[in-house]
């Protein structure tokens, strides 16, 4: 089994829709949504549900209200301000305000304050048209996204490895954050996915300081690479310079957006140009890997 996973500088260069399109190039393969702050890969691949488990992850602080004496030593002590008292006279903490710190915990003189794990998000495993989909998403405001990514490529892995299926194709989050160290550590190939900008450079450069430090193998695509074809050079020379494979380009196409706007796939439109250059690019990462 390979693993490829894709990702870029920021959001919005176009990584999910081409994972989409990769999946159903593949044909049968097992597919892992990474990008567990803001996953959409579902919205292209209508995955139907089969399974669902609970993600739990850091920690919060809860106040056994039978065993509090109303000293106020908690919310002295507390910085974040999540401490307040009830109109029992006792106090009480706010779990989107608590920091799981823990100062609470050890100053309060009649041990009644519990450490809990709470639920922050949940994990999926669903059925596609193109395989099976491992897919998450994290509550609002919840932390511990490199936990959960790293959550989902396990249970993605063990599906592959129990299913018999060849690739594992992963969209992976974007930026250079834990949850990017969580989907590109020990993975067979990284494809990332950069525009023709000042900011996409910028970007490019730093993700590829992360891959080069995992030792991730590295491939560049420039998308829209036809709106600046100097900037586009700019950009290949630096990812060669770098190490990283330049594994191909894809013009801009009003059809990207059009199948976008749809929930559909660059796929359904085979004779766009975008649709030919992301075969063409599917074709030969594969033969790379």
């Amino acid at each position: 089994m390979k693993e490829l996973v894709i990702i870029s500088g920021k959001g919005g260069t176009g990584k999910t829709s081409l994972t989409a399109a990769f999946a159903r190039w593949a044909g049968h393969a097992v597919l892992a949504d990474c990008d567990v702050d803001a996953a959409d890969l579902h919205l292209l691949l209508h995955p139907e549900i089969q399974e669902r488990r609970d993600f739990r992850g850091g920690h919060k602080a809860a106040i056994r209200a039978a065993a509090c004496t109303g000293c106020g030593q908690c919310q002295a002590t507390c910085r974040f301000a999540a401490i307040a008292p009830n109109r029992d006279g006792k106090f009480q903490i706010d779990p989107n305000a608590c920091e799981g710190c823990g100062v609470c915990r050890r100053h309060c003189p009649a041990d009644a304050i519990d450490w809990t794990e709470p639920v922050c998000g949940e994990l999926s495993i669903s059925r596609t048209a193109c395989g099976p989909l491992v897919h998450a998403r994290l509550m609002p405001g919840a932390e511990n996204s490199g936990k959960l990514v790293t959550e989902v490529r396990k249970t993605a892995r063990e599906l592959a490895e129990r299913e018999h299926c060849e690739q594992l194709i992963t969209d992976g989050p974007p930026g250079i954050g834990c949850p990017v160290i969580a989907a590109v550590s020990g993975t067979d190939a990284v494809l990332i996915v950069t525009e023709p900008t000042v900011s996409g450079k910028h970007d490019l450069d730093r993700v590829l300081q992360l891959t080069r430090y995992f030792r991730a193998p590295a491939l560049v695509c420039v998308n829209k690479w036809d709106l600046n074809p100097e900037t586009t050079e700019r950009i290949e020379a630096a990812a060669r310079t770098a190490g990283a494979t330049v594994a191909g380009r894809i013009p801009y196409d009003l059809q990207f957006t059009a199948a976008l706007v749809r929930g559909q796939s660059i796929v359904d439109y085979p004779e766009s140009a975008a649709a030919k250059a992301g075969k063409e690019l599917w074709e030969q990462i594969w033969q790379k890997k």
